[in-house]
This record gives structure tokens, sequence and C-alpha cells, in this order.
């Protein structure tokens, strides 16, 4: 394997760590959930699964609809899809903080955890590996529904989430 190859790799799990904490942030403020956390936090809520698991399982199975669709894959897709629901897990748990219950507080952390997103995304796609799992099923979607803004495709995406 060439050395830029592990160093990338380490850059992507870096990046999806730092992505993970500002997750954390997100669930963590108590004021709402993106909708792919809140089918995993439903899916967690009904069976066996930790929200690490039910992630990684909803990640997995995307990662399945990209292949169907003939997306590129890239080694950043497969360990994003493998580690980030777990990486927030671990944070999950490791929280010692009790549940926030203030709302001004919980805007404040939920920007603050939007912000260590965006670091965690600068440093994993400067890997240049591919996207995450779920950002090439949008990409797919798009490219099938050329003619509706991928905003809309975004927003369609989101709700037929929310609704499973």
């Amino acid at each position: 394997m060439k050395k830029d190859t592990i160093f990338g790799w380490i850059r992507i799990i870096a990046g999806l760590f730092i992505f993970a904490f500002g997750v954390h942030l997100t669930i963590f403020a108590n004021i709402g959930l993106a909708p792919w956390d809140c089918l995993g936090m439903g899916l967690s809520y009904h069976t066996p699964l930790n929200y690490g698991l039910s992630m990684t399982l909803i990640a997995v199975t995307v990662l399945g609809i990209d292949l169907l669709l003939k997306e590129k894959i890239g080694y950043g897709t497969i360990i994003d899809a493998l580690l980030t629901g777990n990486f927030v897990q671990l944070f999950n748990s490791i929280n010692p903080l009790p549940l926030n219950n203030n709302r001004w507080l919980g805007i404040g952390i939920m920007l603050v955890g939007f912000v260590f997103m965006a670091l965690g995304m600068a440093v994993y796609m400067k890997s240049e590996q591919c996207c995450g799992p779920r950002d090439a099923l949008l990409v797919g979607l798009g490219k099938r529904m050329q003619k509706i803004p991928i905003g809309i495709v975004e927003v369609f995406l989101w709700a037929v989430v929310l609704l499973v």
C-alpha cells in the first residue's frame, strides 16, 4: 500500500471523528434531529441496536443502493459507512453531561456542532476518496431526476427518510 493511501485513510478517519463529535453535539443540543439521525434514533428505540449500529446498518444499506445506482464508491465512502455512526455512539456514550433542557443553550450547542461538522468534512474531503454513502445516494438520485433541482431532490430524500 502506498504511503499516500495510508495517510489518506488516517485523514478520512480523523475527519470522520471530528464530524462525529459535531453530530453528537447536534443530538446533545436536544432541540431536534436531522432526518438521518432521526431514522437512526428511531431504529435504536425500536430494536436492540444502539444508535451507532443503527446508523452503520443504514449506511451499509445506502451503500448497497449506491452500488445498484452505479455511483462511484471510494475508500472514504466505505470507511464513512462503517465508522461515523459508531464514533457518534462513542461520544454519546461517554458524554458526562446531563440532558440539555435549555432551548437557548441547545441552539448554541447545535451551532458549535455545525462548526465541528464543517471542520470534519473539510478534513475528510481533503483526502479526495469520494463522498459518504448518503451523499452518493443524493448524487445518484439527482442524476436520475435531472429536471428537478438538486435541492428539491434532497428535500424529497429527507422527507422519505423521516417518513421511514
